[in-house]
């Protein structure tokens, strides 16, 4: 018996199967938003790429909060979600991020450094949690990756005033930050387990998606 728990020997599902299930899509429709975000971090459009990486937060909230409240779901169907969301969060929450600060460091030797600790803690990170999952049943040991998508958009911001030096810098200091909190022993709140939260969150997304939409005019 593998680490999914299949319900049934004898009636394994197929691979294909899980991809109608409604929280699985909307893990995908985030992915397709960090594919976005990647591909618009390598063109240097670095503006586009941060709407896809607040959309792809938003998704990955969305899928949660549907999949609690879906009845009829199976076991193999809420072990499979899991491992989904966990694959997704480390191309998410590590790549894009770390494919963002080489960019906008011109791919200079110094950003590959800074990108493998982002990347390096992110895995650390999901490795951990799959082992021991929330802590307390309420908090996260670490800061939660989703968490490094909402603050570096909004950082962000800040891009068009600053000379291109200068805000490498920042968002150099930022993006490792973040990493440095990602593996620390810090007890956080699981914000995407609440309902007001997920609201918040859209209401952030449309505002960031409106300021960087704006600024691509």
């Amino acid at each position: 018996m593998t680490i999914n728990n299949v319900e049934s020997q004898g009636s394994q599902p197929t691979i294909i199967s899980f991809v109608k299930d409604l929280p699985n899509l909307c893990s995908l429709a985030g992915l397709a938003c960090t594919i976005l975000a990647i591909y618009f971090s390598i063109l240097g459009v670095y503006y586009a790429a941060m709407i896809g990486m607040i959309w792809a937060v938003s998704f990955d909230w969305a899928d949660g909060l549907i999949a609690r409240k879906m009845k009829g779901r199976t076991g193999n169907d809420r072990a499979f979600g899991g491992q989904l969301d966990i694959l997704i969060d480390i191309v998410s929450y590590g790549v894009t991020p770390a494919i963002l600060l080489m960019s906008y460091g011109q791919f200079e030797p110094v950003f590959l450094i800074g990108a493998f600790f982002i990347l390096a803690a992110s895995a650390i990170r999901l490795s951990y949690f799959s082992i021991f999952g929330l802590s307390g049943e309420s908090k996260y040991t670490g800061l939660a990756l989703d968490n490094n998508n909402i603050i570096l958009v909004f950082v962000f911001i800040f891009e068009s005033i600053l000379s291109h030096g200068v805000f490498s810098a920042i968002f150099y200091i930022t993006a490792l930050g973040l990493a440095t909190l990602n593996v620390s022993q810090i007890k956080t709140p699981k914000f995407s387990g609440n309902r007001i939260n997920v609201y918040t969150l859209a209401a952030y997304t449309l505002s960031i998606t409106g300021i960087y939409g704006w600024k691509l005019l």
